[in-house]
């Protein structure tokens, strides 16, 4: 057995696989940053993710070459990161990066003064540049010190102010519905009207720019806009990206036609991928979207989920080396096991055709839906729907004893979160009452084992073990899916949850001068620069989902100071939202809520739950729900005071904490929301 690093004992798995290399890696904390004190090297943080294929790749060529270790070993003290375990980190160097380079990506190595500070980096470099690298800045270090802390004080000066956002001029928030139409034909613009998603390649799915069009087509009539969305979801759900027979997204195409995914499949997609097509299904009632719901969900459940009911963070790419194996196909595997079906189902999976990759083997996608497909060939639909499950099952079945790719089983709070919202979204749409238990089930868990008493929260839990002061990310995206959960649940533990972890952010990650959060905790262990997060990306940036859980909770818990800081921190973006919509389309989403009425339905009486789940049936971005069957279940939420009848289900639309006179039907509220 060759000997260990520093690594041993860390619980990350893309830590552990360098456990073995020769490079001798620390995880990044004390030890580490003392030993590069006390021997006045320079550090080295590498950071990457399981899933990550270039970092392999890199591992491969350098970090498990003895040559470029003993170079690495002997001028830096060597850190490995996990990005996803450690995103406050991960924002530093990463940002470094950035402003050095004008990219970044990972693999992301970057080098550091030993207290931290960074003073250059890159990504991914082969063996050779990597070696001249390493020569190249241990003399930069050693001979040009000078130099070297200058631009390492003036690189964490820009990183200081680069995420630092003042409270505006204007204190007074004033927002219009013109500054949302504004924003969305910006978005518009930044859309392929041919494929869907972004123009040109390679393709992300960005649920949150399309999450902002859905709500925007509940206010606004626009038929471009309704046909982009469309068009979106469509491509998105029949290209190679989506795994058409065992369920799930992969993290992006490679390509402008969703053809080529670079096949590792993430929870942070799929969590907000189900929620997107769930409320899509509730305005469409497509029933393609509630087929990529279920199997997506299905997929979670056989690949992604835990024993005890919390989520898997991620699958790589590869499998037994090679990118994608475990998921493409060969035309004569098809042949051999569907038999006389076969011709058919290579034609619908465009095996051969678009389908064709490379090195004679297909990714199966689909050129068009189950309905049409059958219609232009003249099969009889039910025939042919049944001929498709079968052999989908077929292949499934023979897919699953193939070697699987690697599995993260990482549980990161923020990232079950958007699993668990998406559960609710699915329920809230369908009425699975699995789906409901599922979203139960990981939220009590993560309340039991990584929160404490006072709100605290924790970034990892693994086997009932909390590791790692939670970030921003985990107390909003935790706080947003407990309010869902609330809504479709009515069990009152989740909201209270909300509020506590919501409170220990008002008072633990405030900052001087800014309505903003920091990303880190004031109790938390202090980097070279802080953080604050607000850009919108593949997850919705961690300062405009508080600021919507803050809107939330005031509705609720009518709170006045928090519903006036959300608004202030949505008028502190509100001169970037026309310009950049697709980096804050999440902040949209808030905007919103500030344009056009927003209610809060209060549901009491023995029906309340019946009545609470058939309104979540409907799409209505706009609206809270809070049902209780009596007042022990609605103690201590104000919404609900001087609400209940007794023997009476009632139903009161309610504005700015004005109500309007109780109705006894769903049917009948929905007409007084129009």
């Amino acid at each position: 057995m060759p000997e260990t690093n520093h690594l041993k004992g860390q619980t990350s798995p893309y830590l552990l696989q360098h456990l073995y290399n020769p490079v001798d890696w620390y995880p990044w904390g004390e030890e580490a940053l003392t030993k590069a004190v006390n021997e006045n090297k320079p550090l080295l943080v590498s950071i990457g993710y399981s899933a990550c294929h270039w970092c392999h790749v890199m591992e491969k060529e350098s970090f498990e070459d003895s040559e470029v270790a003993d170079l690495m070993n002997k001028h830096f003290v060597c850190i490995k990161v996990d990005r996803e375990e450690r995103p406050d980190i991960d924002h530093l160097y990463i940002n470094a990066v950035q402003l050095v380079s004008g990219h970044g990506g990972w693999p992301l190595n970057c080098f550091a003064l030993p207290d931290g500070r960074p003073f250059w980096g890159g990504t991914y470099f082969p063996k050779e540049q990597w070696k001249n690298i390493l020569s190249r800045i241990s003399e930069l270090f050693h001979e040009h010190y000078d130099d070297v802390l200058k631009q390492a004080e003036n690189l964490t000066k820009g990183l200081a102010g680069s995420s630092f956002v003042s409270p505006a001029d204007d204190q007074k928030a004033a927002f219009s519905r013109e500054d949302v139409r504004k924003m969305a034909h910006n978005l518009m613009e930044y859309m392929d009207n041919k494929e869907g998603g972004t123009k040109g390649a390679p393709k992300f799915p960005l649920p949150n720019n399309h999450a902002f069009l859905l709500h925007y087509l509940y206010h606004y009539d626009e038929k471009n806009a309704e046909q982009q969305l469309g068009l979106n979801l469509d491509k998105m759900a029949m290209g190679g990206i989506y795994d058409q027979i065992g369920g799930g997204f992969a993290r992006y195409a490679t390509d402008e036609q969703w053809k080529v995914p670079h096949f590792e499949k993430m929870l942070y997609d799929n969590g907000q991928l189900v929620s997107l097509y769930a409320n899509a299904w509730k305005h469409s009632h497509n029933p393609h979207y509630k087929e990529v719901v279920f199997e997506t969900i299905e997929w979670v459940n056989r690949e992604l989920t835990s024993p005890d009911g919390v989520f898997y963070s991620a699958l790589d790419a590869d499998s037994e080396g090679e990118e994608g194996k475990f998921y493409v196909w060969k035309e004569s595997e098809i042949d051999q096991l569907l038999g006389k079906e076969a011709p058919l189902i290579k034609k619908y999976f465009s095996v051969g055709g678009k389908g064709f990759w490379e090195r004679g083997k297909n990714i199966l996608l689909r050129t068009t839906d189950p309905e049409s497909f059958p219609r232009d060939i003249n099969m009889d639909p039910a025939v042919f729907s049944k001929v498709l499950q079968r052999a989908k099952n077929t292949l499934l079945e023979a897919r699953s004893s193939r070697i699987m790719p690697g599995l993260d089983d990482k549980t990161l709070t923020a990232w079950n979160a958007l699993m668990i919202e998406g559960l609710t979204d699915a329920y809230g749409a369908f009425g699975n009452k699995a789906f409901l238990e599922q979203a139960k089930r990981a939220a009590d868990y993560l309340l039991q084992y990584g929160n404490e008493k006072n709100g605290k929260l924790y970034r990892t839990v693994r086997e009932k073990e909390a590791r790692i002061d939670g970030f921003l990310e985990d107390y909003a995206l935790f706080s947003m899916a407990l309010i869902k959960l609330y809504q479709v649940s009515a069990d009152a533990k989740y909201l209270f949850a909300a509020k506590k972890a919501a409170e220990y952010v008002m008072t633990h990650f405030r900052a001087e001068n800014t309505n903003l959060f920091a990303f880190s905790s004031s109790q938390s262990e202090k980097l070279a620069a802080p953080h604050y997060e607000f850009y919108d990306n593949v997850i919705p940036s961690s300062n405009s989902v508080m600021a919507k859980v803050l809107f939330y909770l005031a509705h609720y818990f009518e709170d006045p100071e928090w519903g006036q800081h959300s608004s202030k921190m949505l008028n502190d973006m509100k001169e970037r939202l026309d310009k950049y919509s697709s980096s804050f389309s999440n902040w949209g989403i808030l905007l919103m809520h500030h344009t056009q009425p927003f209610h809060t339905v209060v549901i009491t009486g023995p029906e309340a739950l019946s009545a609470a789940e058939e309104m979540s049936r409907h799409y209505l971005p706009n609206v809270l729900i809070a049902a209780a069957q009596d007042e022990s279940q609605a103690a201590g939420i104000p919404v609900f005071e001087n609400r209940f009848i007794e023997g009476k289900t009632l139903i009161y639309a309610c504005l700015m904490g004005q109500c309007k006179l109780p109705v006894a039907t769903v049917e009948e509220v929905l007409e007084q929301l129009q």
